[in-house]
């Protein structure tokens, strides 16, 4: 039986890759790891149906027999974990890769977030314009050392890893124009979205989206 994701039936980004839908089927791709979409409403998703799957009424969620997992970082932990492809053999390599993907959820992405909801919720605020630079200097806080700590390295610690999905998708958040202050994190992300397992979970979010658009 092949597992079953949710993911946007109307995606907001408009098949741009970001819905967190999209961390989940690249890790799929990856390992090789057939999987079958259920499509939600933003209705639906509020409802008991996927509430009892994901509390906080949202996407993506897993399941797989009688295993149910939500949050975007726990599923493709746990694909990692139960695939090869995305987890070094050793057992200090898979704990460095791991860190790494905590590292993109709760160092790095917080940030960027909210910058993301300042521009949505408060762009016509009096404080706005002061508030900004203020949360950009935050973020560049954390891609000063994510930089440095890359260096020229194609990948954050060898070969790639479940924490260099989690971190591409991560800096894929970011407004182009900060990201291209970063000459390796920019060319670090196009790394990433160059693999084939990348352009095929890529292909098939946007395929949904553009289903949506067509009516």
């Amino acid at each position: 039986m092949k597992p079953i994701i949710t993911a946007f039936e109307n995606s907001p980004d408009g098949g741009q890759g970001l819905a967190r839908d999209m961390r989940v089927r690249w890790a799929m791709e990856e390992v090789g790891l057939a999987y079958d979409v259920r499509l939600v409403s933003f209705k639906s998703m509020k409802q008991q149906a996927h509430t009892s799957r994901q509390p906080f009424g949202q996407i993506p969620t897993y399941e797989e027999g009688g295993i149910v997992i939500f949050e975007s970082g726990a599923i493709v932990l746990h694909i990692a974990q139960h695939h090869p492809g995305l987890l070094p053999a050793d057992e200090p390599g898979q704990a460095r890769a791991m860190a790494w993907l905590f590292a993109a959820l709760n160092s790095i992405e917080p940030t960027i977030v909210e910058r993301e909801r300042v521009y949505f919720t408060e762009r016509d605020e009096s404080w706005y314009r002061a508030r900004l630079p203020f949360i950009d200097e935050q973020i560049r806080s954390r891609l000063d050392p994510l930089s440095a700590r890359l260096g020229d390295a194609d990948w954050l610690d060898g070969a790639f890893s479940v924490g260099d999905l989690m971190m591409v998708m991560v800096l894929r958040r970011l407004e182009p124009e900060m990201l291209a202050e970063y000459a390796n994190l920019s060319a670090y992300v196009a790394r990433g979205e160059r693999r084939p397992a990348y352009q095929r979970a890529f292909a098939a979010q946007k395929a949904v989206a553009d289903a949506a658009r067509a009516g």
